[in-house]
């Protein structure tokens, strides 16, 4: 905190004078002395002897001046790190005072209790929750403090590595012993991304110590976000270096010395973010070298230790290239995208030269909580990563620039490319498999369609938001696919839930669709559609019969279809809501009927399930109705209808009524028998439009069982059966 740093300026300037000396020591040897070796006076082997001899000094003339500029540049650097660390540690002390911290001289942070008021310090010494916030707050800023002294004291052992490393010969050829370094560099992470390399050899070799370990956590902490430590590294290591450390450090976290587990853990993050900052610049000399190298080495096989109990098995470059990518972030979106590709070609090559199995395929399960973490589906794992980015996963997936969708929905063998081979005990590789399918399969896939159509992080129900143009157009893209191959009515697991989330997201649209609204969305039962857009974002507007497939296959899996019900539920009353209160009785029949519809449609889907899963309907609709509760709960913000006025509120008490209601009759529906004649006889679906309009004629002053309000009843159930019965027809038309 008090330390003076300008010395470090002052030294550097001393050093630049030096290097000035030695250059006219330099000039004045070579004009006086190395001269004399090459005038016409002297001559014979005594002349020649003299010669190599002068030469090696004036080089050593010229090699102080690079060592000792070389010394004044990493003061410098020096100089920047520690005035910006001290800063930072200032900066975290005052704020600390500022929020009622005191902050002793050693570093040590305490409750400021003397700017209590008598008040507070009896309230704080009865309120054990209180205290408990206190004890939580300084803790907070201790852990902050010791960061910021942590980061100076890394960088100061950084600039002892470099100071080290600056005055080493570094041609042990020159004719000199421990000569001056005509290779110095002024770059402190450049010495420490030596030293690292150095350690990665030793690791590779087995010679690697606990300090050893202790050391590369440091180098990593300390400069894994620098670009010229990440990339000397790198460049050092290699593509396949790189791959074997990473290959190490995960045999000896898995398997060989589980006990420094969070040591290796720690020690591959390092190493992946250093990755991420070293590709950060995709027009990099380093990054094209390094993507080439990588292009050889992603399909060469390598053997890590302890990953298969078959003795003869060996993963891919790419598999462990992106098993090292999961375990960091941020990586740029043009190196995603490249990885990504060039996983595919390796993949797509392979099968060209008459490979009738996977490059990929490995004679073991990689999923589950103790082997989900290789990823010997590097394609699948590259997308998963990338789901972390939306805006690139937009990009990579969208079908007017590129065929990566279309290859991922309908042209990768997915039976193939992955995993699929389980192997006896003290089997090997040679041999028939026993095909089975890992439990990720497409996991990553699935993450990455939810990133691209919603632009939001997937794993969660979305906000109903305006969505972009190649968002809406890789959904219907990806809905069209799916029907036309005919998967969509049995969606792999991994796709069905990703599809669901994001379909509730796009709940205006689906709802537009089986209600066929307007022209955009009444099109032919089977069309493939057109994206179009107004002033509220772009919408998808797939045929009905694609759609309802679609639906039929999310629906395999019922909690996730009952959060899809259950946003349609809420939809459909926030369109009645938002009917203006001066609205004539057409304006009111369209939403009514609108609504109406795609209820029915939703119950379609729901009336072909219990139809197929009789045996099993109790179950079903025990998770289904879980599902719609819980969707009341999930954090969707319904837009207002854009073309009408808010007017009213239908009331939470309404909603919550009629939810209820509604759950209670699809609970008793479930339990009765399930025959052909009940599958076409929904009648807790006609109830819910009942209900729906009911509560809606009731809000608006009304009544429940007026006239008026029956009659909209009345014309919601027709619309209902016309839904449902379209919707279940087509789904058993397809069998």
């Amino acid at each position: 905190m008090t330390t003076d740093l300008s010395t470090l300026t002052t030294a550097a300037e001393r050093w630049d004078g030096m290097a000035k000396e030695f250059h006219k020591q330099e000039t004045a040897y070579r004009r006086d002395v190395h001269g004399i070796s090459m005038g016409p006076t002297w001559s014979g082997l005594s002349a020649d002897a003299a010669n190599r001899t002068f030469d090696i000094t004036l080089k050593e003339f010229q090699n102080a001046q690079v060592e000792v500029k070389a010394i004044a540049s990493l003061f410098r650097d020096a100089h920047a790190q520690f005035v910006d660390l001290q800063k930072k540690l200032k900066t975290a002390r005052d704020e600390a005072i500022k929020a009622g911290m005191k902050v002793s001289d050693q570093g040590y942070v305490s409750y400021d209790y003397s700017k209590l008021t008598q008040g507070e310090h009896q309230a704080l010494a009865h309120d054990p929750d209180y205290q408990e916030s206190v004890r939580n707050t300084v803790e907070s800023w201790q852990h902050r403090i010791d960061r910021c002294v942590k980061d100076v004291t890394d960088a100061d052992e950084g600039v002892e590595v470099a100071f080290k490393g600056v005055v080493k010969d570094s041609d042990p050829n020159d004719g000199t012993t421990n000569g001056f370094n005509g290779k110095a560099k002024g770059d402190i992470e450049k010495y420490e991304a030596d030293e690292a390399k150095d350690i990665s050899m030793r690791i590779d070799s087995g010679k690697a110590t606990a300090a050893d370990y202790k050391e590369l956590q440091r180098l990593f902490r300390d400069n894994s976000d620098n670009k010229a430590f990440s990339q000397t590294l790198l460049d050092e290591l290699g593509a396949r270096g790189t791959l074997k450390l990473s290959n190490n450090l995960e045999s000896l976290g898995h398997y060989d010395d589980k006990k420094h587990a969070d040591r290796y853990k720690d020690l591959e993050h390092g190493l992946a973010t250093t990755l991420a900052t070293a590709t950060r610049d995709p027009h990099s000399a380093f990054y094209k070298r390094f993507r080439e190298e990588m292009k050889k080495a992603g399909s060469e096989q390598f053997k890590v230790d302890g990953l298969s109990p078959l003795p003869d098995e060996k993963v891919r470059g790419y598999q462990s290239l992106v098993t090292l990518m999961q375990q960091g972030h941020g990586y740029s979106g043009q190196f995603l995208e490249d990885t990504a590709d060039d996983v595919r070609h390796a993949e797509e090559s392979y099968f060209s030269k008459g490979n009738t199995e996977s490059i990929w395929a490995l004679r073991d399960n990689f999923s589950g909580k103790d082997r989900g973490w290789f990823a010997n589906d590097p394609l699948d794992g590259v997308l998963g990563i990338m789901s972390e980015d939306p805006k690139t996963s937009t990009e990579y997936l969208d079908p007017a620039h590129n065929d990566n969708l279309k290859y991922l929905l309908h042209e990768r063998d997915w039976d193939t490319v992955i995993d699929h081979y389980a192997t006896p005990p003290g089997g090997t590789t040679i041999g028939m498999p026993v095909m089975a399918e890992d439990g990720d399969v497409r996991k990553g896939l699935g993450a990455a369609l939810e990133a691209a159509t919603t632009g939001d992080a997937p794993g969660s129900y979305h906000a109903i938001a305006e969505h972009t143009e190649p968002q809406a157009r890789i959904l219907q893209h990806t809905i069209n696919t799916l029907a036309t191959d005919g998967n969509a009515q049995h969606l792999p697991e991994n796709l069905a839930k990703p599809l669901a989330h994001i379909l509730t997201s796009y709940t205006p649209d689906t709802h537009d669709i089986f209600a066929a609204s307007d022209s955009h969305s009444d099109i032919d039962w089977d069309s493939p559609g057109q994206v179009w857009s107004n002033k509220d974002g772009a919408h998808m507007a797939v045929g009905h019969q694609r759609l309802a497939a679609v639906m039929r296959g999310i629906a395999d899996h019922p909690q996730v279809f009952g959060h899809l019900y259950g946003a349609e539920q809420r939809y459909s009353h926030d369109v009645l809501q938002h009917i203006p209160a001066n609205a004539d009785d057409k304006t009111i029949t369209d939403r009514i009927v609108e609504s109406s519809r795609a209820m029915g449609a939703y119950d379609g889907v729901r009336s072909d399930v219990f139809f197929d899963k009789r045996f099993h309907m109790q179950q079903w609709a025990a998770d289904f109705n879980h599902g719609l509760g819980t969707s009341y709960n999930t954090a969707m913000m319904f837009n207002p209808v854009s073309d009408l006025s808010p007017a009213g509120d239908l009331g939470a008490k309404a909603i919550d009524v009629w939810a209820y209601e509604s759950n209670k009759e699809h609970v008793a529906e479930a339990v009765t028998k399930a025959t052909e004649a009940n599958a076409k006889r929904y009648d807790s679906g006609l109830h819910d439009v009942e209900h729906m309009v009911r509560a809606w004629g009731d809000s608006r002053g009304h009544g429940i069982d007026s006239d008026w309000t029956k009659s909209f009843v009345h014309s919601g159930q027709d619309q209902y059966d016309w839904g449902r019965n379209h919707t279940l027809d087509t789904l058993r038309a397809d069998r």
